[in-house]
């Protein structure tokens, strides 16, 4: 059979207490009084929360209660301060408005996201036809050069064949020049 040893504490060894003293030219200064935790009568039936609901430490309307050791429910009214506060503050929020408000932001912000997308969507095809525009109007420039190009060359070649038509057949062409006045000897 083991044997079974129980532990024993010790009391801790008595020092002696007393310690000399230095005389200081301080005076002692007198020991702080004990804090006392302010009260507030329990909340009415039927009282709405409003702003007003929490009051000020400055207000006066806690009442301090003369004993010096109090616990922690709040001394003679049995309400603790803090309890009480944190009860009226959650009383007072109503997380319905900001649910149904964060609902609808979430769904804006989609939307929002979504019109962002098509705006992207659109810009880019604008710029493909702005670049195919582009393209065209190059190609219709270079046609348009070269038709007046040709048309150039051929005015020359038109005046040449003119000039050379009236020094060789003189008479025919005045007559021909009567017959069919030309728009451009104007």
């Amino acid at each position: 059979m083991p044997s079974t040893q129980t532990f024993q504490p010790s009391s801790p060894p008595t020092l002696p207490l007393s310690v000399p003293r230095k005389s200081s030219p301080y005076t002692p200064l007198s020991p702080p009084a004990p804090l006392r935790r302010p009260t507030i009568s329990p909340p009415q039936p039927g009282s709405s929360v409003t702003s007003s609901a929490v009051p000020s430490l400055t207000s006066g309307s806690y009442a301090s209660s003369a004993t010096g050791d109090e616990s922690s429910t709040g001394g003679a009214s049995g309400v603790d301060l803090v309890e009480l506060l944190n009860d009226r503050l959650s009383n007072a929020v109503n997380p319905l408005p900001v649910d149904r408000s964060l609902a609808r932001q979430a769904q804006t912000s989609g939307e929002l996201n979504a019109k962002h997308r098509e705006l992207l969507e659109l810009q880019a095809l604008a710029q493909r036809r702005l670049k195919s525009t582009r393209a065209n109007f190059a190609d219709g420039m270079k046609a348009a050069k070269e038709v007046k190009r040709d048309l150039e060359w051929t005015q020359k070649r038109v005046s040449t064949l003119k000039t050379k038509a009236e020094k060789k057949y003189p008479t025919a062409y005045r007559s021909a020049n009567q017959r069919y006045p030309s728009s451009v000897d104007g």
